[in-house]
């Protein structure tokens, strides 16, 4: 597969970069696929030196699929997706700082310091989660469809998942009951091509994901996920399929993380040319060189804009340490329980 996909990013970005977006569009998806790296990179930093705990699972070579994403998308669409995760607030445009307080555990995160590096939240921008739970955000986007339809709001969701997740079983449940309701959603298959260190062709016989909806007539597509344009291109077509009243539309994307499934990954399942092959292909790099090639940033314009966004996460950092911890009280508040509840007394 990365063969493929790499002779096909290769020969796209020699011919026709040049028409296909406005200048605007490769400049902002330049910079937000940046932003992503770079906040990334200072994740996986800042984990080694144990800033904070728990998991962490860095979305480094897989930002195309947001930035696409975002530039189709309408600004009132929902999105949910699984526990890799930092990402996905960035690219709709919560201040990163934010994300980072979260990562630390403070009150000024996304979740108030509750949910850590798998469940980030942004309500303002519709984002519903970060899920730790493999595949349990699958039938909860079903359920967000659901309420827009029920609700006669022209809103679509997308509904991401990795291709591990893929295999359980409440995708298919999922995938029936949103073709018989023709709900508005749009699922996403990131397919990285490995499941924690599980390659998909281990896990199933079918190797082809787009072709997982085919039993519910669900229409399908295969999508180079290293391209902005292509993936662009996607998520408009299923988006206008789902508005239209048309029900669901499956995207695969075709992707790969170029760091370990977590931070503790020693990566062994796949060899350092495989990863050079897809690194061959970086979305960032095939972004630029079409900026480059039509002389629409300088080299100093793009040294400025890498120094803008190294400080920008640099402040994240301060603000994270800066911010408060929880109150131990904090344990009680936004969860379900009784409003009269003797959970404190003196």
């Amino acid at each position: 597969m990365a063969t493929k996909t790499a002779k096909s990013s290769k020969s796209k970005s020699s011919t026709s970069k040049k028409t296909k977006f406005p200048k605007e569009t490769y400049l902002k998806w330049y910079e937000s696929m940046l932003l992503m790296r770079r906040f990334e990179e200072k994740c996986g930093q800042l984990y080694i030196q144990q800033k904070f705990g728990g998991f962490c699972h860095l979305y480094i070579g897989q930002e195309a699929l947001l930035a696409g994403m975002v530039s189709a998308m309408d600004k009132e669409d929902r999105v949910i997706t699984a526990y890799r995760d930092h990402a996905h607030p960035i690219a709709l445009g919560t201040d990163p700082k934010y994300v980072m307080a979260e990562l630390y555990g403070k009150t000024t995160g996304t979740s108030k310091g509750k949910g850590g590096s798998m469940h980030m939240f942004d309500k303002e921008r519709h984002l519903f989660g970060g899920h730790g739970i493999v595949g349990g955000q699958i039938p909860l986007g079903a359920g967000i469809a659901f309420a827009d339809k029920y609700r006669g709001e022209n809103h679509v969701t997308y509904c991401f998942m990795g291709d591990g997740a893929v295999r359980q079983g409440s995708l298919h449940e999922t995938f029936n009951m949103s073709m018989v309701w023709k709900l508005p959603v749009v699922f996403v298959i990131e397919n990285n091509n490995y499941a924690m260190g599980t390659s998909v062709e281990r896990t199933s016989n079918v190797h082809d994901l787009s072709k997982l909806g085919l039993s519910y007539e669900m229409p399908s597509l295969g999508v180079n996920g290293m391209d902005c344009e292509e993936v662009h291109n996607a998520f408009a077509k299923a988006a206008e399929h789902a508005r239209s009243g048309e029900g669901p539309f499956l995207l695969e994307m075709r992707t790969y993380r170029y760091k370990g499934h977590s931070m503790s990954d020693p990566q062994k399942y796949r060899t350092k040319e495989e990863v050079q092959g897809y690194k061959d292909q970086d979305p960032i790099a095939i972004t630029r060189k079409t900026i480059e090639d039509n002389k629409w940033m300088s080299e100093e314009e793009f040294k400025k804009l890498d120094k803008k966004i190294k400080d920008q996460v640099a402040e994240c950092v301060t603000f994270a340490e800066e911010s408060p911890s929880p109150e131990p009280h904090e344990l009680y508040e936004d969860v379900y329980l009784q409003s009269d509840y003797p959970y404190v007394k003196e």
